[in-house]
């Protein structure tokens, strides 16, 4: 009588081979060859029109010797006060259409959608001329006790100027400001009211507050046009930037190299205002997004320590 005996662990044929630690994954970044293509090609035009510039006969030493020039300095001043003054205007009257356009009254809501209409549908160098040549129809401006005067005393370069623009940006953030009311829901307005308090306080502790995170961006972006758009009055005869530079230009017989320095300034100012509305955004963004975005000195600290990385990472 034979028994099997079955052999139960404990073999050296039975242990599991070693664990051994899985190999580095080598991740080969993809070629695009259509950027390298498309890189080489920005670069040729660019070269190639800045080769076209070099031909011409243009005195570059012109620009940064009226760069400072005391005229053009009082043309930035003027042009910064200029969009200021026609800024203010366009908010204020532009918030005044916008409750006016939302109200019940047919009466107030239809001069908003005509105002609004006509402001948006016709050009602002032409309102300015119509503002500029007025003293052709009115000899005198007689507001009865209040005020009297000739037209072409009254009507300003600078008044024009701000006419001009400031109702004009009016019509714009009218719609830029009823957009922004719109959006916040209309259950805090109820619950306000519900809360005993008036329309006025309602719009100025609830709706305008939470309206400011939309219409703050799009404001931004009119108050840098408006800083461009000053550029125009010189038609009225008002004195700024751009007319500063066109009057130096034909007297130094050099008008392209002034528009370039009047072009540099502008770009300078532009730049400025951009920053400044960059942190405005930034600022009326908190609680609507759960991380604010980077500061330009953030990004700049970030890609300086990502490209420290990637050299520890080489030099490794």
């Amino acid at each position: 009588m034979s028994v099997d005996i079955e052999k139960t662990g404990g073999g050296p044929e039975d242990t599991p081979p070693p664990t051994t630690a899985p190999e580095a994954i080598r991740a080969i970044p993809v070629r695009h060859y259509g950027r390298y293509l498309a890189a080489v090609v920005a670069l040729a035009l660019l070269g190639s029109i800045i080769y076209a510039f070099g031909q011409g006969k243009i005195q570059w030493s012109t620009v940064p010797e009226y760069f400072f020039d005391d005229r053009i300095l009082t043309g930035v001043g003027k042009t910064l006060l200029l969009t200021v003054l026609s800024m203010l205007i366009g908010v204020v009257g532009g918030i005044t259409l916008a409750v006016m356009r939302l109200s019940k009254n047919p009466v107030t809501s239809s001069i908003a959608w005509f105002y609004i209409w006509f402001f948006r549908g016709t050009p602002v160098l032409v309102q300015l001329f119509i503002w500029f040549n007025l003293g052709l129809v009115f000899e005198y401006i007689n507001l009865g006790p209040i005020y009297k005067d000739y037209w072409s005393s009254f009507m300003t370069p600078l008044l024009t100027a701000l006419l001009g623009l400031g109702l004009n940006e009016a019509a714009y953030m009218a719609e830029i400001c009823r957009a922004g009311l719109m959006s916040v829901d209309e259950g805090q307005t109820e619950a306000s009211h519900a809360l005993g308090m008036s329309h006025s306080k309602t719009l100025r502790r609830i709706v305008i507050p939470q309206a400011m995170r939309v219409i703050v961006p799009p404001t931004g972006n009119e108050f840098i046009n408006m800083l461009k758009t000053t550029s125009l009055v010189a038609a009225v005869q008002f004195n700024e930037l751009f007319r500063y530079a066109q009057d130096i230009g034909q007297q130094s017989g050099s008008p392209v190299e002034m528009y370039f320095t009047a072009a540099a300034w502008y770009l300078i100012m532009t730049s400025i205002l951009s920053v400044g509305q960059y942190y405005i955004e930034r600022y009326y963004a908190r609680g609507t997004s759960r991380q604010l975005p980077a500061t330009p000195w953030q990004k700049v600290k970030a890609n300086m320590l990502s490209l420290s990385n990637r050299s520890k990472a080489v030099g490794a």
